[in-house]
Parts: structure tokens; sequence; C-alpha cells
């Protein structure tokens, strides 16, 4: 498949994440972006790894005994192919998830919502489904997933791109100004 790229202040961004709809759907799919099986868990900056130790303590209270248990036992990330990355149990779901009933969600975003705390997550988990990688600076792209095809669909209907959905994140990431040029850019879709 090919994809076409804009480049946004110093920023490649590939188009599919303003052509692409998507809306998440927990009810559907469970959390899935928490739980998936894989070898490497959320991608996690220096910086947040540092905010994170600050608050651990808070979060444990939100955690699962089994969570709290690994993260005393081996820490909550790790470093795989030169990349900081959060740890997951038994290689499905993040260390940090908790279920609200049988849906996956973030205990580090709940002490958030709570008040509890002032870091709201990874910014790699508040941009999903967007991606960064780095060829010479950011390339910014929409990461298809099987587990989000619930997502696609409630897309289709709320007529919500990937780029939309992902405002708070994009403007937390790089600031509205650098939103604002990505709206202009999408206009021309």
């Amino acid at each position: 498949m090919y994809i076409d790229f804009v480049e946004l202040d110093g920023k490649i961004v590939s188009n599919d994440i303003f052509t692409t709809k998507f809306t998440c759907d927990l009810e559907a799919c469970k959390g899935a972006c928490c739980t998936m099986q894989s070898e490497y868990g959320a991608p996690i900056l220096s910086k947040e790894i540092s905010a994170i130790e600050n608050i651990l303590n808070i979060i444990f209270g939100y955690l699962p005994e089994k969570s709290v248990k690994t993260i005393i036992e081996t820490g909550f990330w790790e470093e795989k192919s030169d990349t900081l990355m959060l740890k997951s149990i038994n290689k499905r779901e993040c260390v940090f998830v908790y279920y609200d009933n049988d849906i996956a969600k973030c205990a580090i975003e709940k002490a958030y919502n709570d008040g509890k705390v002032d870091f709201r997550k990874p910014i790699s988990c508040h941009l999903f489904p967007i991606r960064i990688n780095d060829f010479g600076g950011p390339v910014l792209k929409f990461e298809e997933y099987s587990e989000c095809l619930p997502a696609l669909k409630k897309g289709e209907e709320t007529n919500i791109s990937v780029f939309e959905f992902c405002r708070e994140a994009l403007e937390r990431a790089y600031g509205k100004e650098f939103y604002q040029k990505l709206y202009s850019n999408f206009k021309e879709y």
C-alpha cells in the first residue's frame, strides 16, 4: 500500500492520519491497545520514567496486586532494541492495566482523571493509534491493528479522522500551533 506524506515543522506526517476514520469503541475492543500480545510494551520517554517514578505509590492504589508485585520485583520499564518501553505481564497486558468490569484501562490515567496526579500517561499511549518512528526526525503514522476494527467502523459512523480523534494528544506532544497546521492541511482531503 502506497502512503503519501506531508512535512510540517520538521515532522513527516502520513496522510493516512487524515484519511482514516477512527473513534475508539471500548465496549467492543475491551481496551485491546493495553493488552495486545507482544514481546514489546508501549514506548516510553526517559522523562516519563522519572514522572511515573514520582507518582508510583499513588498509582499502586489503582493496580491489581499482580501488577504491583511485578513493578516492585522487576520495575515498570525496560530497554529492548535501543527503545525504552513499558513492561507487560505475560507478554500481554501493560503493567499499568486495571479492569473496569471487563475493559482494560490505564491506572495512571485513572489517577490523573481523579485529580491525584498531574501526569496523564505516556505520550505514545495518549497518541495511539498514531505511532511515531524516527527516520532522521519524527514520522507520525497511523498504526493499524486488527483489534481496532471496531474503532474504524465507529470512526466511519462518527466521521472523525485519526488526527481529529488524537487532537488532545497531538497538542500535548507538539503544541496547538502544530495541530492547527495539521487541521489546515486536513481541509485539503
